[in-house]
């Protein structure tokens, strides 16, 4: 995510702690673009035919950053990575929800690629990913958000160290070891 703005965000993110829902409205005026990219890029990972469409995942998000009670953002990378999370979440929850009709007999039209189970597979890897992050924040707090950061998010491991507060050696350790860890527990 690019640092333009940032002193931006943050006049109107300390507003909007102080109860100023119109501070609300302009961070996500100033973000808006930003997380539609977020979202352009976990959609690309997703199945072609993938019914969730990127406005459609930023608009969930924004129900889920705005209206389910507010979040504790300390600043424009954390604002991202709590958003690249619920994105995550949204996109899992409805991958649950894509198996769930399917083993349930609904009636759906299916391509040949669904015929053949890949996208199937599709919504398998990212639940099995969802699971393995799960269980990694469980092995490493640290490690799990540098994933998180790095990967969903789309932070460089500048803007990473500086909002986990480490140094870049550390971030470079910890994310070697969470991409060998993940590696370990989807392949396994």
């Amino acid at each position: 995510m690019a640092a333009s703005g940032s002193n931006e965000f943050t006049a109107f993110l300390s507003e909007y702690h102080n109860g100023s829902q119109e501070a609300g409205d302009q961070l996500v005026v100033l973000v808006y673009q930003d997380l539609r990219r977020l979202a352009q890029h976990y959609l690309q990972q997703e199945r072609p035919e993938h019914t969730l469409q990127a406005t459609a995942l930023v608009h969930e998000a924004y129900v889920r950053l705005f209206d389910e009670g507010t979040f504790d953002w300390r600043d424009r990378a954390h604002f991202f990575a709590i958003a690249a999370r619920q994105m995550r979440r949204i996109l899992v929850d409805h991958a649950r929800q894509a198996h769930a009709e399917k083993r349930h007999g609904g009636q759906l039209k299916l391509s040949l690629e669904e015929v053949t189970g890949a996208a199937e597979q599709r919504d398998e890897d990212l639940m099995a990913l969802d699971e393995a992050l799960n269980k990694l924040e469980e092995v490493s707090a640290r490690a799990s958000k540098i994933v998180e950061l790095r990967f969903f998010a789309g932070l460089t491991e500048k803007e990473v160290a500086k909002a986990l507060n480490i140094s870049l050696a550390t971030l470079k350790r910890d994310w070697d070891f969470a991409k060998a860890w993940l590696y370990e527990q989807i392949r396994g």
